[in-house]
């Protein structure tokens, strides 16, 4: 079965929803102004500059930006940034927990296709 799907692409992605959900509906701020894709289908795509060092570094960056951004929040805090109307912050990080459960179960099934050749 042909893919566009990739391991690192999947990374990739999940350093987009990060930046979606803890940056633009935290801030307010565009996508352009954050500097991710407009579409988050094109989040998966890989640059062919992009190496598997700069693709980790750029999820734990977003990671670690998603910590500070919510520190001092509480999980019951409306956050007003995002472009499809207010959230508390308790629904983002359940949505964040089914996106990335999501994902796993596409990089399983990913794995196991490499492992059958």
């Amino acid at each position: 079965m042909s893919s566009e799907t990739t391991l690192l692409g999947l990374v990739k992605h999940a350093a987009f929803v990060e930046r979606v959900w803890f940056d633009e509906a935290v801030t307010g701020r565009s996508r352009a102004e954050i500097g991710i894709p407009a579409d988050s289908a094109d989040s998966f795509l890989l640059d062919e500059d992009d190496t598997i060092a700069d693709v980790q570094r750029a999820h734990r960056d977003a990671c670690a930006a998603s910590r500070r951004a919510t520190a001092m929040l509480d999980l019951d805090d409306i956050l007003t940034g995002y472009r499809r109307g207010p959230l508390p912050l308790r629904w983002v990080y359940l949505h964040m927990l089914r996106e990335l459960a999501q994902h796993c179960g596409h990089a399983d099934i990913l794995r196991e296709q490499l492992l059958a050749g």
